[in-house]
């Protein structure tokens, strides 16, 4: 994947004089338990375009040697969220996104949270997903598909903790504390809608994740 920075303008320094100086850092994205790392790779030799690719359990992120730490920052975060919704939406059928629940909720709810049945579905267009307790089912809209991970990760979690608590009381909120993308997530999706990208979730607010 690859992605044309804006041009860079004078005055901003370079932190690193190598040219092709790789670093490594912490990345948000991650499956299991053992998050993954981005290794940031220089070249004197790339002028523009920023790529990235995964590689085993770590994310390669190739940019200019020229940019500025913060220029690379906004980069690799950009490049993250363009790899995992590339994933979430080539990789995330009804069957994946079940096993992803069942994982969710070993990772964050010790288990407790037990669907019947998780699936994508096309009907709703006011709500990202729902939850039916009583049946045990959950359905997430089908406008998440191709969305960063982390985002459909924070929507199911939040369907998964409905079965557990119903409501949006404080109880609900402790459930999804131990998610850490939780409010980034939740900026995400406010975001989507104030650009206009998606119409405006009309339901209550007892309806929205």
């Amino acid at each position: 994947m690859s992605a044309d920075p804006p041009p860079r303008t004078a005055g901003q320094n370079v932190s690193r004089s190598a040219a092709n100086a790789p670093s490594t850092v912490p990345s948000p994205q991650s499956r299991g338990s053992d998050a993954s790392a981005v290794e940031v790779r220089r070249s004197t030799r790339r002028r523009r375009t920023v790529s990235a690719y995964r590689e085993g359990d770590r994310t390669v992120v190739l940019i200019p040697a020229r940019m500025s730490e913060a220029e690379e920052r906004r980069w690799v975060s950009v490049m993250l969220d363009k790899l995992a919704a590339q994933e979430s939406k080539r990789m995330l059928g009804d069957a994946e996104l079940a096993a992803r629940a069942e994982w969710l909720s070993g990772q964050y709810l010790g288990g407790r949270a037990r669907p019947v049945s998780v699936r994508w579905v096309t009907n709703q267009n006011t709500r990202w997903g729902s939850c039916t307790p009583a049946e045990g089912s959950i359905r997430l809209s089908h406008r998440l598909q191709g969305m960063p991970e982390y985002v459909v990760d924070y929507v199911l979690l939040h369907e998964l903790a409905h079965l557990l608590v119903p409501g949006h009381g404080r109880r609900f909120w402790q459930l999804l504390e131990a998610y850490p993308r939780t409010e980034r997530a939740r900026g995400y999706l406010e975001g989507v809608v104030a650009a206009g990208r998606l119409p405006h979730l009309s339901g209550p607010p007892d309806d929205q994740p």
